[in-house]
């Protein structure tokens, strides 16, 4: 690089033990002394708050999100009002109705907050939910037919159906009425059905393109209670109180890994207010079966309660995530939660067993190094974890990451990818599909998924490649790790962790703050179970710092903590360290520099 020390990153860290650079969150200094006088904050965090692009006017409401401020006009959706009538229809008709989910915990919060509504109402709903193996993603004239021919009059699909045009065709030709919730980005061809709800529908001018399922079928429930109220269906029945439910909107909102701004940063802040009670029973059971506790947070949702609930979609019954979420009894709610208990522990030992073979894949074909995505691909292995080991190898090697697992019997590929900020990973398997490389695919920039015939997997990885091979080398040298501030081993205490609390909840489009340590010391580090380093930091100040760097023994970071051998330099996040009710604070390293390297 270039001219010396102002190229340099931040602690001079051009390149890191990853191969990052590292850099100052970019905030604007005008802004940053605004937020300070205006709201009395320390410089370290107003500086953070004008690096999240808060302006001065929206500060007060970001640091305390209210629904009633952020909360959108339901009719804002195009087919909101369209969809509330004619599920009230159903409801006075009594109609049978059953709610078509899709199989992780946005497709189970989206069910719960509907069955919830109309058990509130007086009337039950029935859940389905295709297994993902049999009959993988959405809505299928199948799954419709079948429905159809059980009794079914009205489907609602949530997470799912918008672009399941040839499955709504068929329900219209069968005499089944469909209403999709959804939140998936979709084609020009809208489906022909009752109602269609999609802030990401071409003509949808709410302006709520990042809400989860969950998140707009939230909204949907405020416009049926309002449709309800203008009938008159509430002079002799208490009018359903929607807060009660914002847990379920909170779960996902957090597991489907939404941008957390606006309207939707406040329906999830207070969505975990709502969760802290636990007073929904699955999530209550759920979060006993874990072995966890404590008020929600962000963590609690997205590590702990969501693995299981998708767990049942992975690799055991689909539907065991929307009925624990459903359900008040809380022996049922027990009896569920111990079964996803158990079948995420199966997972995680599936999981394990894929990631391991797709790093052996990885490291064998050396010209993989030299390609901007990795597509690896195998016999039998498990669509329900392809995913999660797509997310591990896009940390690892730091590129967009297609993992296929090939049915043979079947001649078909089922696969899940992950990308790099800046890869539009799902545009580029829509082209793929576009050119005829695909059975079935689509997605959204972060993620994607995919159905291919195995023999086209050669040819579909270079048009891949080729195709975001621009947008990959520009995330490649743009991946940075951005910092917020630089504490001391001594000042970290749970009085900074609290301060720079108030800009949870965290997530996209509000990162969790990332703080470096400069020139510390690593004490007594040893090697957990999972690969996982723990040690102490200490640096000239004084303090000790307990740390973590998770899953880091095969990376260079892990061999060099282990090695205790000089100063480094790390960053990561704060988190509370509550055992035996210490009341401190632990650094989750996420990178490492060596001060003795230059690389400019």
């Amino acid at each position: 690089m270039a001219d010396g020390a102002a190229q340099l990153g931040y602690l001079d860290v051009d390149r890191s033990l990853s191969g990052r650079r590292w850099r100052a969150r970019p905030a604007d200094a005008e802004l940053t002394r605004r937020h300070q006088m205006m709201l009395g904050l320390d410089e370290p965090m107003a500086r953070a708050l004008a690096a999240r692009g808060i302006t001065a006017e929206a500060a007060e409401s970001y640091l305390t999100p209210t629904l009633k401020a952020l909360f959108p006009d339901p009719s804002s959706f195009a087919d909101m009002d369209k969809a509330a009538a004619v599920l009230v229809d159903a409801l006075v008709a009594d109609r049978p109705v059953v709610v078509f989910a899709d199989y992780d915990v946005d497709g189970a919060s989206s069910a719960a907050l509907l069955v919830r509504w109309f058990a509130a109402m007086g009337k039950r709903l029935s859940i389905y939910v295709p297994d993902r193996v049999t009959e993988g993603y959405g809505p299928s004239p199948a799954a419709f037919r079948r429905l159809r021919e059980e009794g079914a009059e009205l489907v609602v699909t949530v997470d799912c159906g918008a672009a399941a045009v040839d499955a709504i065709a068929c329900a219209g030709e069968i005499g089944l009425d469909v209403v999709v919730i959804d939140h998936h980005l979709m084609r020009d061809e809208i489906p022909i059905c009752a109602a269609l709800v999609n802030p990401n529908r071409p003509d949808c001018q709410s302006g709520q393109g990042v809400l989860a399922a969950a998140g707009v079928t939230f909204v949907l429930l405020a416009a049926l209670n309002r449709e309800a109220r203008g009938r008159g269906l509430f002079a002799e029945r208490a009018e359903p109180d929607l807060r009660q439910w914002l847990d379920l909107a909170a779960m996902g909102a957090v597991c489907d890994v939404t941008q957390l701004v606006g309207f939707n940063r406040a329906l999830t802040a207070q969505g975990l207010k709502t969760m802290s009670a636990w007073r929904n029973p699955g999530l209550k059971a759920l979060l006993e079966a874990a072995g966890s506790k404590g008020p929600a947070t962000t963590f609690h949702a997205g590590f702990v309660l969501g693995p299981r609930i998708n767990a049942g979609g992975r690799i055991g019954r689909s539907d065991l995530g929307a009925r624990l979420l459903s359900t008040d009894d809380p022996d049922e709610a027990r009896r569920l939660a111990l079964e996803l208990d158990a079948l995420n522990a199966s997972r995680r030992e599936v999981e394990a067993e894929v990631l391991e073979a797709a790093v052996r894949i990885v490291e064998r074909e050396s010209n993989f190094a030299d390609l901007p995505l990795l597509l690896v691909a195998a016999d039998d292995w498990h669509p329900g974890v392809i995913g999660i080991v797509a997310g591990r190898l896009r940390e690892r090697f730091r590129k967009p990451t297609l993992v296929v697992g090939v049915d043979r019997a079947a001649d078909v590929g089922k696969g899940s990818g992950r990308s790099q900020p800046g890869v539009n990973l799902g545009r580029a398997v829509q082209a793929a599909f576009d050119e005829g490389l695909l059975l079935a695919g689509g997605g959204h920039a972060m993620a994607a998924g995919l159905s291919v015939r195995p023999h086209l997997l050669p040819e579909l990885r270079a048009f891949l490649c080729e195709r975001v091979a621009v947008e990959a080398q520009a995330a490649a040298e743009s991946d940075s790790i951005d910092i917020d501030a630089l504490i001391t081993t001594a000042g970290a205490d749970r009085g900074l962790l609290e301060s720079f609390q108030r800009l949870a909840p965290f997530g996209p489009g509000n990162p969790e703050p990332v703080f470096a340590a400069a020139e510390v010391r690593v004490e007594r580090p040893m090697m957990l179970r999972g690969g996982h380093v723990r040690c102490t930091l200490t640096d000239r100040s004084g303090g000790r710092l307990k740390a973590v760097a998770w899953r880091a023994e095969a990376t260079e970071m892990g061999r060099r903590l282990m090695s205790e051998g000089g100063a480094v330099h790390v960053v990561g996040r704060l988190k509370a360290d509550d055992w035996n009710g210490r009341q401190g604070v632990e650094l989750e390293i996420d990178d490492a520099a060596d001060p003795r390297r230059k690389n400019v």
